[in-house]
């Protein structure tokens, strides 16, 4: 069997219980797995680049065949640069899909021995995105069976003090018309 090195790119702002579940089965699959964090300056992360990349340090060090990097530009570039020959991306539903599709094909595109292995995440994780896990924690909700307890204390201590202590959503009483009679 040839030796593979795969890459798992994304974002990891924050890394999430199922970016964690596909690294681990990932880390089962290839020789070696390059978790590698994109460094884009068209978004307003929550964290820091080197802020995700600690954070995954930590949750996979009990792994040994994991090397976690930050990469900007072309991904296949980077693939290129740490011997990749594999693309691991998870796919939770159809939207998803269809973009990692045009994304797969234009990466084959460009560099035609780069293959993507596509991977759903446990059923469990199936709706978790590192978006909606942001927003829930920016307005109050509970991550706890979302992000290790590591992400949720960071995700913590980086909301704003109002939202934290503004809880759950108010209910505001309306008042009723008069009727005239």
């Amino acid at each position: 069997m040839n030796k593979v090195i795969a890459i798992y790119p994304g974002s990891f702002d924050p890394p999430t219980n199922g970016h964690l579940d596909l690294i681990e089965r990932g880390s089962k699959m290839f020789e070696e797995l390059v978790v590698a964090v994109l460094r884009n300056s068209d978004k307003s992360p929550m964290f820091t680049v080197a802020e995700r990349l600690d954070m995954l340090r930590q949750l996979t060090r009990h792994l040994d065949n994991i090397r976690i990097a930050a990469f900007e530009g072309l991904m296949v570039e980077f693939a290129k640069s740490v011997g990749a020959s594999c693309v691991l991306r998870g796919i939770r539903a159809v939207s998803d899909y269809e973009y990692e599709l045009q994304m797969a094909l234009m990466n084959r595109k460009i560099e035609p021995a780069l293959e993507t292995v596509f991977m759903l995440p446990a059923a469990r994780y199936s709706f978790v995105s590192s978006r909606l896990v942001r927003e829930v924690a920016q307005h109050g909700g509970p991550v706890t069976d979302l992000v290790p307890e590591l992400v949720e204390q960071a995700m913590l201590a980086k909301i704003d003090p109002a939202h934290k202590l503004r809880g759950r959503p108010q209910v505001v009483p309306t008042t009723k018309k008069k009727r005239k009679a």
